[in-house]
């Protein structure tokens, strides 16, 4: 087994041993605290702040599937808002406006598109499925000091079911090292039902100002494959879906100054990228997109990969954030 190297905080190892006898509560060092959002159409939103003493701060969403909102490095927002807010889901319909209710929603670091279908809206279903901006049963949080490497963590599940259909359940568990910079997200996707059904998802992973600026690069790998941008574009581009090879793969923005948001995922499980900016005035959002189906024209997604009767999925997912200077 590999030996980790300690972080380390204020000069100390981050270990219990070493930090308790300077601190009341740890939690002063590091922590996951439940908020309820308050005000306008965000009030009720139940939330996970994640703080973790390394420069990294973040909220999980609990009453919109355990998505990320917002998120700060060093006290650098680097995560996409929209106008709307986190609103509560209560004043989201996923059917509204020809099925685009998506669009009066979306916003934050990370958005889960699923479970049965992805992108354009079709007859049976609303733009990226009926998945993002439900509700989570938040089954267990904390703070975990007894491991060789402490973290912050929260699990907890979503369902997305209908009497005689589709019965899926998303189990997901969000860690964060203490004294760190890394957020990694486990998924495990469970069929419910006896049938095979089709599953689908895709990862929204959302950057805007001042992570996203002009002549930032879009890195797969080592390779630049977007960039370097504008400060601005009259229009959106249209979505690019890269196919991968099967294998740990790594998608980079990166900018003039030396950071990078890394958003690494294992592409046998996640085979396909898609890359999606709008830089238009007032919105300057760039997207990252590892998925598991591919685009069909104009813009349809390819079936849906099976899912065997009470069988499961995994998918793996990190966001990280790295500077030259470090």
């Amino acid at each position: 087994m590999k030996t980790m190297t300690p972080r380390q905080i204020g000069g100390l190892p981050v270990t219990g041993a070493a930090l308790r006898p300077r601190v009341g509560d740890l939690r002063q060092v590091a922590s996951v605290r439940r908020i309820v959002l308050d005000d306008g159409p965000e009030r009720g939103v139940r939330a996970l702040a994640f703080s973790t003493g390394g420069g990294l701060d973040f909220w999980v969403l609990a009453d919109r599937s355990l998505d990320i909102g917002p998120a700060q490095w060093r006290g650098l927002p680097f995560a996409w808002q929209g106008p709307n807010g986190f609103r509560a889901p209560t004043l989201l319909d996923a059917e509204e406006s020809g099925g685009r209710g998506f669009e009066r929603g979306v916003g934050g670091l990370l958005v889960t598109c699923g479970l049965e279908h992805i992108r354009q809206p079709t007859a049976d279903h609303p733009l990226h499925g009926r998945l993002p901006f439900t509700p989570a049963r938040v089954t267990a949080y904390g703070e975990d000091w007894d491991r060789e490497e402490p973290v912050l963590f929260c699990e907890g599940e979503i369902t997305e079911a209908r009497l005689g259909g589709v019965r899926l359940r998303l189990h997901r568990r969000i860690e964060a090292p203490i004294g760190g910079a890394e957020i990694r997200i486990e998924d495990r996707v469970e069929n419910l039902s006896a049938e095979p059904c089709p599953q689908a998802i895709l990862y929204h992973v959302n950057f805007g100002f001042p992570a996203l600026q002009e002549r930032n690069l879009v890195r797969l790998g080592g390779h630049a494959v977007w960039g370097p941008f504008p400060a601005v574009e009259a229009a959106a581009r249209p979505a690019t879906c890269l196919g991968l090879q099967p294998g740990p793969a790594e998608c980079s923005l990166v900018n003039e100054a030396g950071l990078a948001w890394r958003v690494g995922f294992d592409a046998a499980a996640l085979p396909y990228l898609q890359l999606w900016r709008d830089l238009r005035p007032g919105i300057g959002l760039l997207s990252v997109e590892p998925c598991n189906t591919g685009v069909l024209e104009p813009g349809q997604s390819a079936p849906a990969p099976p899912l065997g009767p009470f069988a499961s999925r995994t998918y793996r997912l990190t966001v990280s954030v790295e500077s030259a200077a470090d």
